[in-house]
């Protein structure tokens, strides 16, 4: 009997973020990344989503270990969580390497976690699998794409990436090591499907540079530049800016902070002495000798950009004439939070760069073309997309196909699904337990469907508490009810409709048989059903509503 590869993704398919894949072979497992998911609008309270590991925890004896893309939170970010679970050695690039020490050592899981760093065009052998880096262009330094040889096979995991002919640094992508891998026979790739409705190509990073260049140059305000914490290619742009035009950089946002000490430390930031200014000495220099360098780029309530706009920012106010440039582009569901910011810096006399055709900001992902050209270089016998909403992973599976793939050697998966590849088949083979996870504060998992749902309800309609207290004699009622009300009407402005829903809930107990009042859950019950009833064809609302009854 031919033994079948398994790739399965606990995350990253139909949908942006929480990237996971598991590839399995015999009795052995490797995983590439462990991102975490955001929140979307509906999810009340949530901080952060992580994939479901149960499968990952069953099989933990059987995980050789898990190799890292890049440093990426939609990559890195649900590491601490998996590793309070299961313990297998990491494998990342020093970079990612650093990271992902800080964000361990937060968690109190660093000295249990053994950490291998690598470089791009580095081998490790992990059971039956062999596991290459290649160094890719991404908005992060030291990304890899990884390929993984099996015993069946090579298969070339792309992560993130895309094509930058003149990037900050570190070199362009290593499509000569991806073609010859090409020639000697690709089993499967599985690729980026983030950009690939976009055609052509992806615009290289130095270009931000340049028109940093111009928006610091004669500029004789104080300049903000925010930007994701993880690009760091475009602090340094920000940072040789900076000292091309005389100006010290302060940085504000722990994320920010946190990246910057991190890529200082290992030399992917170079920041010449005595240009890096502590925020609290920012007072003292003229306006036109500072820039400043901050989290909030996505409108992010808790993040710099956001309390220096809203004026909550200890060290940071805005004033009239200071520059503000917004280095990123809003992640789809953020616009909104993104514009109340950018509303609020202009109504503070702020001026605000900020428009997509400035190129104030690109793209860390391959488009079409660059897409086409990784699927050229190593011409796979199969094809699977991967990172993206269906509607990517669709369309990537069509541009396979106008590259001369055959449909039936491609496969569009989904989170927990299995596919087997041989040699000379590729399937979808039944499903490993997955989903989201939902974190809230320090609780993993513990909010689920019913909560989530509970808190929808609650933001939409809000609730009612409604106190009664009866007789433990004859059950009749000691005193009229009292209503407690939380996000459904203004009490003294609705005292008629307060009234009467104190009638309906004294004649709900009124009318009830001496059966129904000595059994309380029942009576709840029934109390919630009138009282539900009532306001519906009242109001047209839905609160929820929570009896309280009492025998006196």
């Amino acid at each position: 009997m031919v033994e079948k590869l398994k790739v399965i993704s606990l995350g990253g398919l139909n949908e942006i973020g929480k990237n996971m894949t598991v590839y399995e072979y015999g009795g052995d497992i490797l995983v590439v990344d462990a991102g975490l998911g955001f929140p979307d609008d509906e999810m009340y309270g949530v901080d952060i989503v992580i994939p479901d590991f149960t499968y990952l925890v069953k099989n933990a004896s059987r995980i050789k270990g898990i190799v890292l893309t890049h440093g990426h939170e939609d990559h890195i970010g649900a590491l601490p969580y998996l590793m309070r679970e299961i313990h297998p050695p990491v494998y990342a690039t020093p970079l990612t390497a650093g990271l992902i020490s800080s964000k361990l050592a937060e968690h109190n899981l660093l000295s249990k976690t053994e950490i291998v760093t690598m470089r791009a065009g580095e081998s490790v052998r992990l059971g039956v699998f062999k596991v290459e880096m290649i160094h890719v262009n991404h908005s992060i330094p030291d990304s890899v794409a990884l390929a993984i040889r099996t015993p069946i096979g090579v298969l070339i995991h792309t992560g993130d990436f895309k094509v930058d002919t003149t990037p900050i640094s570190g070199g362009m992508i290593d499509l000569a090591r991806l073609g010859e891998l090409g020639n000697r026979g690709v089993l499967a790739l599985l690729a980026d499907s983030t950009n690939v409705e976009k055609p052509g190509y992806s615009t290289s990073e130095s270009k931000v540079g340049d028109r940093f260049d111009e928006l610091f140059r004669g500029c004789q305000q104080r300049i903000l530049v925010t930007t994701f914490a993880s690009n760091v290619h475009r602090i340094q742009q920000v940072i040789n800016c900076a000292a091309k035009y005389g100006r010290r950089v302060a940085v504000s946002g722990r994320s920010m902070e946190n990246i910057m000490r991190v890529s200082t430390e290992l030399g992917y930031i170079n920041m010449p002495d005595g240009l890096l200014a502590d925020i609290n000495q920012i007072k003292n220099l003229p306006p036109e000798k500072v820039v400043i360098v901050t989290t909030g780029s996505q409108g992010e309530p808790m993040s710099a950009l956001y309390r220096i706009a809203f004026s909550n920012h200890r060290q940071i106010e805005i004033k009239p004439g200071d520059r503000v440039i917004i280095s990123a582009s809003a992640v789809p569901g953020n616009e909104k939070t993104v514009s109340r910011v950018i509303d609020e810096l202009f109504r503070r006399g702020a001026e605000v760069v900020y428009d997509k055709a400035s190129d104030l900001h690109v793209s860390g992902h391959a488009c079409q073309e660059e897409l086409k050209m990784m699927l050229a270089l190593t011409k796979p016998r199969f094809f699977v997309p991967l990172h993206g909403e269906h509607r990517h992973l669709s369309t990537h599976a069509k541009v396979a196909r106008q590259m001369g793939i055959d449909p039936k050697r491609i496969v569009v998966s989904d989170i927990g699904r299995v596919i087997e590849i041989t040699g000379h088949s590729i399937t979808i083979n039944g499903a490993v337990p997955s989903g989201r996870v939902l974190v809230d504060g320090t609780g993993v998992g513990d909010v689920g469907s019913v909560v989530l749902r509970d808190r929808q309800h609650l933001a939409q309609d809000g609730m009612l508490v409604i106190i009664v207290n009866i007789s433990s004699e004859d059950g009749s009622l000691m005193s009229p009810p009292d209503i407690v009300t939380r996000g459904f009407v203004y009490v003294k402005e609705s005292d008629n409709l307060m009234r009467e829903m104190k009638d309906v809930v004294s004649d709900t107990v009124s009318g009830c048989a001496p059966r129904l009042l000595s059994d309380l859950t029942s009576l709840k019950s029934t109390i919630k059903s009138d009282l539900s009833q009532y306001l519906y064809k009242k109001a047209k609302r839905n609160p929820m509503i929570i009896p309280v009854v009492t025998e006196i």
